[in-house]
């Protein structure tokens, strides 16, 4: 009974809090958003380009480094973790209610760029949220911190999932209107107090830091100078393919992407040739734990990063059709609260506790293969139920055993990055390799309505179960020759 208390002391309940905090905007972000505009008329292959929305978290260790070392000039009473994590917190719920004041019909510009917004401050609410945790507590209490977490994070997909489709069923969506939407994100809004909240009433952590007298300012400029060079050179390289073109546009877009992304690093390299910013802070913040990895595994390092950035393939491509899919088969958004954003949490919350198991029980490349295994065979069902006539039974057979099998994969493979994380750049590298786990996905994602148009569901779904199959020989592979090393 001991044992249990400790889950109900004031830090474990506060952290409840602050994963609910975290919880709430990823889904706003993606999956109710896309209910949204394909209420509002927005075509498919636009509507699955919104998730690359979610490249602000694939990037989020960017900017970690500065929120970590830079003291805030104001707020200074609250300590200085706090006072980021206030500060994130706000500017999320006012993204929430700028999104909320917005209609995709008229003016999808400013849909876009507020949802980009409320990205960007979730992310960095993460990253405090994960420091906070770590340093709020000695390490016999992370366990359940950890879980509380957790525990606020699932509470708050089932209210920004199943809860904010209700509210918008429960309004009216039979007939697209806006005010339905906007009464929606603006009651989510209103949830962003609970965090708050969390953080105006918990302790500052005590721990010592060596805030150093450099600018980390100049830091955060040049990281916001190559952002905008990033953007600036992809908005004026014109697409000369045809959008029925799939495959050429792919490799066009993917070509221009790379083009960019060494633009933006060579902007970075004039400022510190310029002396604006310091090779040695760039240096540091990144290279060193790049390095370590490397050190570590020497060359097969390069192929356990590309195992990462594979394994979620076949879950986020497809995972960002689902509500186009459920909704254009003819499933009422009440259906899909109830049993996709609903009962669908505690599968994967389910699944999740298996995944831990089996990884325990029978070691993490076995739980790995396995769960990469599932996740891509649960897609099959996507495509028979895209053939199948409309019905809930099948609807709720094939929403549990996805969310069950993402919940395993899910579970596997933080087993494994936490395998391949070094203590000495825990937080840096772990951001790392989540980056490249979604960065591929979340790119090939965004082309996935245009896949849709081309080929229909049924072979969209299957296309994308193929896509999970090479994981399984790199899996394989990995486990004979690079085993884990900490």
């Amino acid at each position: 009974m001991r044992d249990i208390n400790i889950f109900f002391r004031e830090k474990p309940l506060k952290m409840i809090c602050l994963g609910f905090s975290s919880g709430l905007p990823i889904l706003l972000v993606f999956s109710t958003l896309s209910v949204w505009l394909v209420q509002a008329g927005i075509n498919r292959s636009t509507v699955t380009l919104f998730s690359w929305a979610g490249f602000a978290y694939a990037f989020k260790y960017l900017w970690s480094p500065l929120v970590d070392n830079y003291k805030l000039p104001f707020l200074k009473k609250l300590g200085h973790r706090k006072s980021w994590l206030l500060v994130s917190q706000i500017l999320v719920l006012i993204s929430l209610i700028l999104t909320a004041f917005t209609d995709p019909q008229n003016n999808l510009f400013f849909t876009a760029l507020f949802i980009t917004f409320l990205a960007f401050f979730s992310a960095t609410q993460d990253i405090l949220i994960d420091a906070f945790r770590i340093e709020s507590a000695p390490q016999s209490l992370q366990g359940p911190m950890s879980s509380m977490y957790i525990a606020g994070y699932r509470i708050a997909m089932l209210v920004a999932g199943a809860g904010s489709l209700w509210l918008a069923a429960f309004f009216g969506t039979e007939i697209y209107n806006q005010d339905v939407w906007k009464k929606v994100y603006l009651i989510m809004s209103i949830f962003m107090f609970v965090g708050i909240f969390a953080t105006l009433s918990s302790q500052e952590p005590k721990i010592k830091k060596n805030f150093k007298k450099d600018n980390h300012l100049k830091f955060l400029l040049s990281i916001f100078f190559s952002v905008i060079g990033f953007i600036f050179l992809y908005s004026i390289i014109e697409n000369p393919y045809n959008k029925k073109d799939i495959f050429l546009t792919f490799i066009f877009s993917t070509i221009r992407l790379i083009i960019c992304f060494i633009f933006a690093f060579f902007i970075i390299k004039f400022l510190i040739f310029i002396k604006f910013t310091s090779n040695k802070k760039i240096s540091k913040s990144y290279l060193r734990p790049i390095l370590d990895f490397i050190t570590r595994y020497g060359k097969f390092a390069f192929l356990i990063l590309f195992l990462i950035s594979l394994y979620r393939i076949a879950d986020v491509v497809m995972g960002v059709m689902a509500n186009i899919f459920y909704l254009e088969k003819g499933y009422k958004i009440s259906e899909i609260a109830t049993f996709s954003k609903f009962f669908g949490v505690f599968a994967t919350i389910f699944g999740g506790f298996i995944g831990g198991y089996c990884s325990y029980k029978f070691g993490t490349m076995k739980a790995l293969f396995f769960g990469a295994l599932v996740a891509a065979l649960s897609n099959l069902l996507f495509a028979w139920l895209a053939i199948s006539p409309i019905s809930i039974n099948f609807l709720i057979a094939v929403i549990t055993a996805d969310n069950i099998s993402s919940g395993f994969a899910g579970a596997a493979f933080v087993i494994y990055l936490s395998g391949l994380t070094s203590i000495k750049f825990t937080a840096t590298q772990y951001a790392l390799f989540s980056s490249i786990m979604l960065f591929l996905p979340k790119l090939i994602a965004g082309y996935a309505g245009s896949w849709v148009d081309v080929m229909g569901y049924a072979y969209f779904f299957s296309l994308t179960a193929l896509l999970g199959l090479p994981v399984l020989y790199l899996i394989i592979w990995i486990g004979r020759v690079a085993p884990i090393r900490n």
